[in-house]
C-alpha cells in the first residue's frame, strides 16, 4: 500500500508527500531527516491510500503543482481540522 499524506506543524504549516510507510515517514519528518520539514514537530492530518506507488506519487505531484486543485484540497483539509 502507498499513501499520499498531509502533515501539519506547530506553526500550522502543511507539507504534502507520499510514502509506503506512514509511521516511519512521520518519524523521519520529526527527526529532521527531510530538509523541507526539519526543526518542526509534525502531525499527520490527512492521508489517501493507493495500491500503486505510481498513483500515490501522481496524486502528490498533482496536489503540489495544480494551484486550483491544491487550493480546493487544502481548504477541505483545513476545514476538517477546525472543530
Amino acid at each position: 500500500m502507498y499513501y499520499t499524506y498531509v502533515i501539519q506543524n506547530e506553526a500550522k504549516e502543511f507539507y504534502i508527500g507520499y510514502t509506503a510507510n506512514l509511521e516511519k515517514r512521520l518519524a523521519d519528518h520529526n527527526a529532521g531527516s527531510n530538509q523541507s520539514t526539519k526543526n518542526h514537530k509534525w502531525e499527520l492530518v490527512y492521508y489517501e491510500a493507493y495500491l500503486s506507488e505510481k498513483y500515490a506519487r501522481k496524486r502528490e505531484q498533482t496536489l503540489k503543482k495544480n494551484r486550483r486543485m491544491s487550493a480546493f484540497f487544502m481548504k477541505r483539509v483545513k476545514e476538517s481540522l477546525s472543530y
